[in-house]
């Protein structure tokens, strides 16, 4: 028999209570026992970042950490930033600007962008190609990621 632990977290501003095994990755929970499947997994050992959730606000790898290491902490997915109704700023921003080809790369993006815009509202290029430069995509040369976050900064800061 397992010995589980009762994790106890914020997701998405939803407060959830799960008993989960220690070992569980904190993607893996997030896609299989709350259904956010918005969280993509692509290598699996944190060099893609297609995986990038907010931990209290700072971009992490979901699959380098375990679920029970955001015991009573605040994680927010792709979903939690915006609904397909109501688009936040950056997601708008790279509808516009086709920042988004496949998607499979754009959650752990997005939500590495909405951080670093919360940290900086008006980057340069080259702060940009650097916030982003953990975030693999196989199908862009980032150009239009690039204006999909200058323009997301113009959006947020009006």
């Amino acid at each position: 028999m397992q010995n589980l632990f009762d994790l106890a977290l914020t997701v998405n501003g939803t407060h959830y209570e799960h008993a989960v095994d220690p070992r569980t990755l904190l993607s893996d929970f997030l896609r299989h026992d709350l259904g956010l499947t918005g969280t993509h997994v692509g290598c699996e050992h944190g060099v893609c970042g297609a995986c990038t959730v907010l931990l209290d606000g700072s971009p992490v790898r979901s699959c380098l950490m375990f679920a029970v290491q955001t015991h009573g902490h605040e994680v927010t997915t792709i979903e939690g930033l915006g609904t397909m109704d109501h688009l936040s700023p950056i997601q708008e921003a790279f509808q516009e600007a086709h920042g988004v080809q496949c998607g499979f790369c754009t959650p752990g993006i997005l939500t590495t962008v909405k951080s670093f815009l919360e940290q900086n509202a008006n980057p340069s290029e080259d702060e940009i190609r650097e916030a982003i430069s953990g975030n693999l995509c196989r199908c862009t040369g980032y150009q239009h990621i690039v204006d999909a976050v200058q323009l997301a900064a113009k959006k947020m800061s009006a």
